[in-house]
């Protein structure tokens, strides 16, 4: 299992660092929109 998820992230490389790069505007969308209402 191991073997496929190594062989699956090295065909897919550049994808993957799109999708981790959106994952983290989300979570930093999610944290600013959670903290948005102290700041009103």
């Amino acid at each position: 299992m191991f073997t496929q998820i190594r062989s699956i992230a090295s065909r897919s490389q550049a994808t993957l660092v799109q999708d981790m790069a959106g994952a983290v505007a989300l979570v930093v969308m999610l944290v600013v929109g959670l903290h948005l209402p102290f700041f009103v």
